[in-house]
């Protein structure tokens, strides 16, 4: 059974009436115009009729003025038969005086009175009138007529058509007409209907396969089209089910890795702790596994704390408080907050004595834990001894700071994977246990946020440098 809401039979059926109203237009114009053609056709026909029998009457009057009656009605019998119409003459009083054998449709008319207003339509020249006598007809009829002079008198002589050959020429058109127009229209809606099939094929085909994305299976692809807006859509529909199994992997990876970073600290707050249950943990050895404890609950916070941010960022609860400042200001308070580990390992920071403002347009609050993320990042990966240089220029309406660290570097394959969720260098898992791996992923959020951009490259056995842009000013 055929949906009546469904595209197919939605545009069968326009299609199939736009062709039944243009058969039924093209054959009420046909109708007309063949009407139009044989009527005219006809009239032309009477007026040459009615001229050249009036003239042969009026002729037989003047040559033979006291017998003219007795081949009056044979003569216009004849022009009548000739011309396929009915003819009769009358009087200027009206009253009918010859006749031709009249069709049963105008025998009504014999021995009539036709009234002096219709007579008076009439010229010398042939006029061409249409009447129904008065009542006389059930319906008017074309009737042409002329009056003419003979032996004294006014005479009129009229001529009305009668079905013949034109009439059935005209009906016969049309059932042509009307039998072409039915086998034309089958074989049309033959033709949409397949052509309406292969038509919407590729939608039910796409339908088809967003069920199929719809049960989470993305391996997807939609062939070419040969129709460029089919064509466009399945692109687009290839390009998004790509993008949703990439989201799909990641979001997979991303369970895995929470659960991996959850499960290591829950594990070993679970172990130590059972162990202080159940005193296998010697008391003086408690308080250094409390520590440990306390550790993994710090580790468990920040790791929920930075999840929690970077939720807030892509669904854009977070909302930037734009407002100017220095550059220097969040820099020099987060380097007073690492104060102890530069001196640890003896860091050199350099890039700082400029007396050129530097400004930002910007939330501080979100640009000191970019800093805050990036130097924790730099101190911990600078060699003993190095150092951290800071660089800043204007690009128009943006800031570019750069921070370098000295070091071991990176190498290009993790140069392309440092700002993935929970992603950790070997030496970053080596050395870092408090590191959640999603410092510098929340980094380049809060950049995006603000419309700015942040870049990374790397020397091997020299150097680290962050590169990032925000805007100095309100462009707005």
């Amino acid at each position: 059974m055929i949906d009546r809401k469904s595209l197919f039979y939605k545009y069968f059926l326009i299609c199939t009436a736009v062709i039944l109203i243009s058969f039924i237009a093209l054959g009420a114009v046909l109708l007309l115009i063949s009407s139009n053609y044989f009527n005219g056709a006809k009239q032309r026909q009477l007026e040459k009729s009615v001229t050249n029998a009036a003239a042969g009457l009026s002729g037989e009057m003047k040559a033979n003025p006291a017998s003219w009656s007795a081949h009056a009605d044979i003569r216009i019998g004849e022009y009548a038969r000739n011309s396929g119409a009915d003819m009769l003459l009358a009087a200027s009083d009206g009253s009918v005086l010859l006749t031709s054998t009249l069709s049963d449709e105008n025998k009504e008319l014999a021995g009539i009175k036709i009234s002096a207003e219709l007579l008076g339509k009439f010229t010398q020249d042939p006029v061409c009138v249409y009447t129904d006598f008065d009542g006389t007809l059930p319906s008017s009829v074309m009737v042409v007529g002329c009056n003419f002079t003979g032996n004294g008198p006014d005479y009129y002589m009229l001529a009305m058509p009668v079905a013949d050959q034109d009439d059935h020429f005209t009906r016969d058109i049309m059932e042509i007409f009307i039998l072409s127009a039915v086998i034309v229209l089958l074989i049309s809606m033959v033709i949409i209907y397949l052509s309406t099939i292969k038509m919407t094929a590729p939608i039910k085909e796409m339908s088809l396969a967003a069920k199929k994305i719809g049960r989470g299976d993305f391996d997807i692809q939609l062939p070419e089209y040969a129709e460029s807006e089919y064509n466009d859509l399945a692109a687009a529909f290839n390009e998004m089910a790509a993008s949703l199994k990439s989201y799909d992997t990641m979001r997979n990876s991303f369970i895995a890795n929470v659960s991996h970073e959850l499960r290591t600290p829950m594990t070993s707050i679970g172990g130590f702790v059972d162990g202080l249950l159940d005193n296998t943990i010697p008391p003086e050895e408690q308080k250094h596994y409390l520590e440990i404890i306390s550790s993994e609950v710090h580790r468990l916070t920040r790791l929920v704390r930075s999840m929690l941010n970077l939720a807030k960022i892509e669904s854009g609860e977070l909302k930037p408080n734009f407002t100017s400042f220095s550059v220097l200001d969040p820099i020099v308070d987060t380097l007073v907050t690492f104060e102890k580990r530069l001196e640890q390992k003896n860091i050199e920071v350099r890039g700082l004595d400029t007396d050129r403002r530097y400004n930002l347009w910007a939330d501080e609050d979100l640009i000191h834990q970019v800093i805050y993320n990036l130097l924790e990042n730099a101190i911990k990966f600078v060699d003993i001894g190095g150092y951290i240089n800071f660089r800043f220029e204007e690009v128009g309406y943006l800031t570019v700071i750069y921070i370098r660290n000295s070091g071991e570097g990176l190498s290009q394959e993790e140069l392309s994977l440092v700002f993935d969720r929970f992603y950790k260098t070997d030496k970053s898992r080596s050395e870092d246990a408090t590191g959640v791996g999603l410092g510098l992923n929340i980094v380049k959020s809060i950049i995006k946020l603000h419309g700015g951009k942040i870049q990374v490259r790397s020397v091997q056995g020299d150097y680290t440098e962050f590169m990032f842009s925000l805007p100095n000013k309100n462009i707005e």
